[in-house]
């Protein structure tokens, strides 16, 4: 809690400090706006900001959700065996490191515009879920693994009540990444893609308003996907705090 105020404290004075400096050395709007300007276009463009607001945080909630169905669901399979393991891993770490905006062009050619925003946030966040998923699943505690053997458990039985529990913390982990990640994707391929509409996210409002000299209206844009980031690293915090108070608990009724 401290750490929170004092870096609302470095924020307010941050941008205290930016208002001060565009009014006294009198910047012009269109090369810096000061912070009560950016609020005030927030306010009035918010017919035009607030569904690209909504369209950015629709993607990368959706790409998030399908990177941790996926994530997690094809990292349980993987971990059954090693060989098709090693088949998977190879593929994700391409997908991984190739940059997003080289495979984007090719997605909007096969799958279109809109559908690319959605991929995209996908498998920049996929990753980080796989690799946690298959790391906790190989970071079972060898003495209690040992004890599921003596105690003949089955497949089913040591993968639900040892490797899961196991690996609830670097689940945990891989979610707070991927959640950024899905967010950096969604805005890329908007980038990208140049969506149109009720489509068109905070980066197409952005490339608008930079065309047009539009700088409040940039800045506003800038200030809602930062506010989008800090929405989705506050729900991934909320739901790994929620889900690992739970597993410490468990974990002390069983020791």
């Amino acid at each position: 809690m401290r750490n929170a105020r004092t870096s609302i404290a470095i924020v307010i004075i941050l941008i205290a400090a930016w208002e001060i400096a565009v009014r006294a050395l009198s910047i012009p709007e269109w090369k810096l706006p000061a912070p009560s300007r950016i609020v005030s276009t927030l306010i009035a463009d918010w017919a035009v900001l607030g569904p690209a607001f909504a369209s950015t945080l629709q993607v990368t909630l959706a790409g998030l959700m399908l990177a941790i169905v996926g994530g997690v669901g094809i990292g349980l399979i993987a971990s059954r065996s090693r060989l098709l393991e090693n088949a998977i891993s190879p593929l994700a770490v391409i997908l991984q490191v190739t940059p997003l905006v080289a495979i984007a062009p090719l997605l909007i050619i096969y799958i279109g515009p809109h559908a690319t925003l959605y991929v995209a946030a996908f498998l920049v966040a996929f990753f980080p879920m796989l690799a946690g998923t298959l790391s906790g699943l190989r970071a079972v505690d060898p003495a209690l693994s040992d004890l599921f053997t003596v105690y003949g458990a089955n497949a089913t039985q040591r993968l639900w009540r040892l490797e899961a529990p196991s690996a609830l913390p670097f689940i945990m982990a891989g979610l707070r990444t991927a959640g950024g990640l899905a967010l950096i994707g969604a805005v890329v391929a908007e980038f990208v893609a140049g969506t149109v509409g009720d489509q068109a996210g905070l980066a197409y409002r952005i490339v608008e308003a930079s065309y047009r000299l539009n700088m409040p209206r940039l800045f506003a844009a800038l200030v809602l996907i930062a506010l989008t980031g800090v929405i989705i690293y506050a729900l991934t915090g909320l739901i790994a705090r929620v889900v690992l108070a739970r597993w410490s608990a468990q974990r002390a009724m069983v020791d």
